[in-house]
């Protein structure tokens, strides 16, 4: 069993919410940070800097057995890259696999790659959910970029003996979450009318304590090794009802109007929010069986218990 865990982007939503399992759980902690930050249960922050083929790794690496790594270039809102997929490229993959080899030729034992349900695509069939035997259908630049992160890692895994563990996670939700959480707590939170009462899709998310949990185990199981797990709550949710339980714990109910998918998608086109609208609208499902039945994992956490701790927070977060 591991001992000893570098985490990279420990200072991110995800990121303590790891380093506070690991400390829990136990294991030393180190943390990979951008600039020097804090991290929570004590774990020791390193500052390593930007994430590219030329970051200087070595006394995070220094005395670890296993990394988890999670730093990467997001989603980002307003990109103003003219080559977004470069960009991508030098940080997930360039980084990835620079940060892969070092820890080999440092003795490293294992390395857990924090990765994206969207490499398997943007959507799926209602009751159909994606595995990890799914072919690959990255649907934008970060994911394709994702993608190639795996393919490289399992490149080096082969060349080198380093063991690689691939995690593939959907919305991944909880206190303090960015991005598209974030966005519908603060929706909520001010009683805006939305137009999703026709909506019946089905979504799977992940409690990002229950992604901590599930990190750590691939972290330390043996039988995880050279594997790619799909992690999610287990209980998959409509848009609407995700937003009704969520209003609910805020004390903000949410208020929902009818209004055809149809006409929300010529919305979204012509205000240019064709992705966010269509991540209301698709159904996206998980079928996280294998880490199940293999590593014998359990989300710690059920999605109510998630839901209500997340809304609990933003409301006793707000002035």
């Amino acid at each position: 069993m591991a001992s000893r865990i570098l985490v990279s982007g420990a200072s991110g939503f995800v990121g303590r919410a790891v380093c506070m399992q690991g400390m829990r759980q136990g294991f030393v902690v180190k943390g990979g940070v951008r600039k020097l930050a804090e991290l929570p249960g004590g774990a020791e922050p390193i500052v390593v800097g930007d994430i590219n083929s030329a970051t200087y790794w070595g006394s995070a690496l220094h005395e670890v057995d296993v990394v988890i790594h999670l730093a990467a270039r997001v989603h980002v809102l307003h990109e103003n890259a003219k080559d977004p997929l470069d960009e991508f490229r030098s940080v997930n993959v360039a980084g990835t696999e620079h940060l892969a080899r070092t820890a080999a030729a440092k003795g490293v034992k294992r390395l857990v790659y924090v990765s994206s349900i969207g490499v398997n695509g943007l959507q799926t069939t209602l009751g159909r959910p994606y595995s990890e035997t799914d072919n690959p259908h990255p649907h934008n630049a970060y994911a394709l970029s994702k993608w190639e992160a795996e393919q490289v890692l399992l490149r080096v895994a082969q060349e080198t003996g380093l063991e690689i563990v691939i995690v593939r996670p959907p919305l991944v939700y909880g206190r303090g979450a960015p991005g598209n959480f974030a966005q519908m707590l603060k929706v909520l939170g001010a009683g805006i009318p939305l137009p999703l009462a026709s909506v019946h899709n089905l979504r799977s998310l992940v409690y990002v304590e229950n992604l901590a949990d599930a990190l750590i185990l691939c972290a330390t199981h043996p039988a995880a090794a050279g594997q790619t797990y799909l992690v999610s709550d287990g209980e998959d949710i409509s848009t609407p009802e995700l937003l009704r339980q969520i209003g609910s714990a805020m004390g903000h109910p949410a208020r929902l109007f009818y209004s055809p998918p149809g006409l929300l998608k010529l919305a979204g086109r012509l205000f240019g929010k064709s992705d966010q609208v269509d991540r209301l609208l698709a159904s996206l499902q998980v079928d996280s069986g294998k880490i199940r039945r293999e590593l014998n994992w359990k989300p710690p956490y059920t999605l109510q218990q998630g839901l209500q701790t997340s809304a609990e927070w933003y409301r006793n977060a707000q002035p």
